[in-house]
This record gives C-alpha cells, sequence and structure tokens, in this order.
C-alpha cells in the first residue's frame, strides 16, 4: 500500500483538559516520510516535535512528548484517527501545550479526516512486521502488552479496576476500517475519588461531565460532591447512587474498555510506522504502551530494514527456469534460485549456498566463507530481474552494471545458508537508468548491502 496524507488542511477546537485554555489545532498534508509532527506555533520560532516514542517524557494523565523545553500533551487520540485512516504523514499545528480534550473522544478527529480525505503518496508504507512475540510487563500492576505475529493489525484490551461499577471489561478491534463506528466515540474516563489528587496536582482544569465519562463507586456526601464540583469549576449534580454521573449516557456498555482500546492505538502511533501485528493488552495504560512503542523503535533503529518474509512452503513467483529465461547467466554464475516477491519498485530473491559451490574449493578451503563480492553479484542479479521487468520483451534486453556504491559486508556467509535479497529502487528509471539499494539477509540479520547504477541494453 502507498503512503497517505490529508487531501487538504482541517481544523479542530476546544478546552484543554489540563490548562483549561481555549486551543486550536490544524491538521495539514504532509510530503513522503515526513511522519506525524506537531508545531506549537504559540512560541517564538514555532518549534517543531517528532511524534515518535523516544520524545515521551510524561504519561500520567495522558501521552506527552517534548524536545527541550517545548511539550505536547495529550495527543493520543488525534494519532489514533490518524493512524486508523491510514494517514502517514501529517503536521498538527497547536497554539497551545496540549491538544484539545473535545468530548474525550476521537470521534471529531475521525470526522474531519473523513470530510477531507486523504491523498495517495508515491512510496510505499513502511510497515514494521512482528515476526515473533514481544511483550512489556508491569510485574508491580500485573499489566501486560504482548504483540504476536499476524497478517493484519488488531488489538485486544482487557481491564480491571477495584470498583464496584467498573470492574472487568474486555474490547477488541480487528480491522482499522471499524475503527471509527466502533471505537472513536469512546471517551476517556475518571473516578470521582481520583479528582481531588488530579486537582491538587494541578491537572484537569478543563474537565467536565461533557467531555469524560465520570465514575461514582465510592459513596460520599453531597458536600464533598458540591466542593469537588466548585474545585473543578462546574455545576453541581445531586447524586444518589452509585454509577456513571455524565450529562451524556454511554455509547458503549464497554466505552471504558473501547477508549483503552483507542489508547493504544494512539500510542503505537509513536512507533512511526504502521504495525502489522495482534495487539493484547491487559490492564494498559499510557506507560506500558509507550514502553513498548520505544522497545520497537530501539529495534527499527538497530535494522533499519526488517528480513523480508521468506516461506519455502509458498510458490515463487519466479522460479528457476524463468529465471533462466531473463539473465544470461549459467553455471557457475547464475546465482539467483527464485523471486519470491515484486512489485514496481522493489523485488526479493532467494539464494541457497550449497557446500558444492565451486568457489568454496578456493576460498577457503578449511573454512568455506563466501566471497562478498560474489553477494553483490548474487544482488546485483536479482536487482537486474526487477529492471527487466519493467520492459516489454525483457528476454531481448540485458542488463548492464555501472555503479556500485557504499557496499558493506556485516557478517560472514558459509554453506547452509540462506540469503535473501532485498531491492527497491532509489528513484524512478530513467533514459534506461536504474538506481537501486540492496540488502542480503541470513534469518534476520543483514549481511551485506550496496547501491547499484544499472543500464537497460537492447541486446543486438
Amino acid at each position: 500500500m502507498k503512503q497517505r496524507t490529508l487531501k487538504s488542511s482541517f481544523q479542530v477546537s476546544g478546552k484543554g483538559l489540563h490548562t483549561g485554555l481555549q486551543i486550536c489545532a490544524t491538521f495539514n498534508p504532509a510530503p513522503v516520510g515526513y511522519g506525524y509532527k506537531f508545531k506549537r506555533i504559540d512560541l517564538p520560532d514555532a518549534p517543531i516535535v517528532d511524534a515518535v516514542a523516544e520524545n515521551v517524557v510524561e504519561t500520567q494523565r495522558g501521552t506527552v512528548i517534548a524536545k527541550g523545553d517545548v511539550k505536547i500533551s495529550t495527543i493520543e487520540h488525534s494519532l489514533a484517527a490518524l493512524y486508523a485512516a491510514g494517514v502517514d504523514n501529517c503536521l498538527i499545528e497547536v497554539d497551545a501545550p496540549e491538544l484539545p480534550i473535545l468530548d474525550g473522544s476521537a470521534i471529531e478527529y475521525a470526522e474531519k479526516i473523513d470530510e477531507v480525505g486523504y491523498e495517495e503518496l508515491p512510496e510505499e508504507k513502511d510497515y514494521y512486521i512482528v515476526k515473533k512475540k514481544m511483550e512489556v510487563v508491569d510485574e508491580k500492576t500485573g499489566a501486560s502488552l504482548i504483540a504476536l505475529p499476524d497478517d493484519d493489525f488488531s488489538i485486544e484490551t482487557m481491564i480491571e479496576f477495584k470498583s464496584p461499577v467498573l470492574s472487568n471489561q474486555f474490547a477488541m478491534l480487528t480491522s482499522l476500517e471499524n475503527f471509527k463506528t466502533e471505537i472513536a466515540a469512546s471517551r476517556t474516563f475518571v473516578f470521582v475519588r481520583e479528582v481531588e489528587p488530579l486537582v491538587s496536582n494541578n491537572l484537569i482544569k478543563g474537565g467536565d461531565l461533557d467531555n469524560a465519562i465520570v465514575i461514582y463507586d465510592s459513596p460520599m456526601s453531597q458536600d464533598t460532591i458540591d466542593k469537588l464540583a466548585d474545585l473543578m469549576g462546574v455545576p453541581h449534580k445531586n447524586v444518589n447512587e452509585l454509577g456513571y454521573i455524565n450529562n451524556k449516557p454511554l455509547v458503549f456498555d464497554n466505552e471504558p474498555a473501547r477508549h483503552k482500546l483507542l489508547d493504544v492505538l494512539g500510542d503505537i502511533a509513536l512507533i512511526g510506522r504502521p504495525l502489522k501485528g495482534r495487539i493484547i493488552a491487559v490492564k494498559p495504560g499510557h506507560t506500558l504502551n509507550t514502553t513498548f512503542a520505544k522497545q520497537v523503535r530501539k529495534e527499527i533503529k538497530r535494522q533499519e530494514i526488517q528480513a523480508p518474509i521468506y516461506n519455502p512452503n509458498t510458490a515463487p513467483l519466479m522460479d528457476i527456469n524463468r529465471i533462466r529465461e531473463l539473465l544470461p547467466h549459467r553455471y557457475p554464475f547464475l546465482m539467483v534460485d527464485k523471486i519470491i516477491e515484486k512489485d514496481e519498485t522493489h523485488i526479493v530473491g532467494v539464494k541457497n549456498v550449497s557446500v558444492n559451490e565451486p568457489f568454496f574449493q578456493g576460498h577457503f578451503p578449511q573454512e568455506p566463507v563466501m566471497p562478498g563480492v560474489l553477494q553483490v553479484e548474487a544482488m546485483a542479479q536479482v536487482g537486474g530481474l526487477l529492471v527487466l521487468s519493467t520492459v516489454d520483451d525483457p528476454n531481448k534486453y540485458s542488463t548492464y552494471f555501472m555503479k556500485i556504491d557504499n557496499v558493506k559486508f556485516r557478517q560472514k556467509v558459509v554453506p547452509g545458508d540462506t540469503l535473501v535479497f532485498h531491492l527497491s529502487l532509489m528513484s524512478e528509471i530513467r533514459r534506461g537508468c536504474a538506481v537501486m539499494k540492496g540488502y542480503a539477509f541470513v534469518g534476520e540479520k543483514i549481511v551485506s548491502e550496496a547501491e547499484f547504477m544499472a543500464q537497460i541494453v537492447k541486446n543486438k
């Protein structure tokens, strides 16, 4: 799938939950690879903060990102709506240190995104694919977030409170396409017994019965409830029994659990890439969510590209017979066994390294190691198949490599290894010339990489 941005800008405005300020936020289109960024237009020089996990500085009652002294809080609802809509690149301009709380949910963001629509960008989405179980656990609370391999993206959340009103709830989102109808309208929630400490800590100045679900689960005198209302600057409300004391009834019976799912989604957006995997969150919170996002970000930084998924049981797109029709190479210099994936801009090929390879006789007899130059040759042959696929009658053309740059060898390749090559175009093919970036993997590790310039020439 291609990357997306908004087709045009939109605005939202309202109170800030923690500051009580009247706030306006503008969501703008952004170019390929831009990601999510927040711009504080109320400050000198309008500083920009990247919405990525390593910039998270607080998670007490919302996710707060910062760069130096510049902070933006309550970002998770907006990011959840952008992420669910498949919008990869967006610049959010805001005139305060937080985003407006609106009604405590993400529904207005989701509706505005639908109104303006989105625009496809020329580059492919760069997914982070969960290939093995990943887990973050809080031993004190028993909270956990587990990511499991899956072909698509889904979230399950389970919440538990020692409360006669809100004890255990479960929510699930099996497809991001259902976010607007199943999750977006779910509001944040707070227990009445938590209000005084929050106010004492200078939080929720903008909180009221219209932008949060308020749960009354511990008996209090009416005088105490009136004093809390005065502290928050909201009208008095008579409460006679335990339960929800909102002006607006619950949207869903399990609205709190759905809102926790919304928060998980917004915090996962801080990975900076769409994710393929199944998320199971038990008693999640912003600290747990962002710890997981930071863990994934570290993995992304450690290795800039993930190894392609190779399933030997899947039929190849090109077998050796088709490859022999397109490439002029023959024994002992044909070094591609099959092509398993290909589109207009990238290709994935496989080379099984056997001890019977003739070069192992001299490199080296006592310690067989595949020469780096032959790894680059095999990579180049895979790239040649990508380039040849762009012309009609490819068997009438040959690919000649004109330049190889930035070659790196990171690990030995030995008999028994399976090399998986990933090559992608770095720019459009112009005048028969293609520039490609190539990686060779053994398992999940990059063993070599290089950049190529090649020319397509019609055979005489």
